[in-house]
């Protein structure tokens, strides 16, 4: 379960080992959604709306390099951290 970022108690993961289109996981106060690159919630829910925004505001500057990190997901190779928000 790599961590890829974390930022305002957020966690964000990829997974080695997963398949479809290109998305990643973000943790919460024990509360997991599945998101696209776009900041879309694919799967699972985030109840706090101040959290849904920071993670979609957090995607949509970094969609370049979530795409790049499913290119190496997908190869088998290390993942990189992308920046928090500030």
């Amino acid at each position: 379960m790599p961590i890829i970022s974390v930022f305002f108690g957020i966690v964000i993961r990829m997974f080695y080992r997963e398949h479809g289109v290109g998305h990643f996981h973000a943790d919460y106060q024990g509360q997991q959604a599945t998101f696209t690159f776009d900041g879309d919630v694919l799967a699972g829910s985030l109840r706090s709306r101040t959290a849904l925004r920071l993670v979609k505001e957090w995607a949509t500057a970094h969609s370049a390099e979530l795409e790049a990190n499913w290119n190496r997901v997908k190869a088998g190779e290390p993942l990189e951290r992308i920046p928090p928000l500030d």
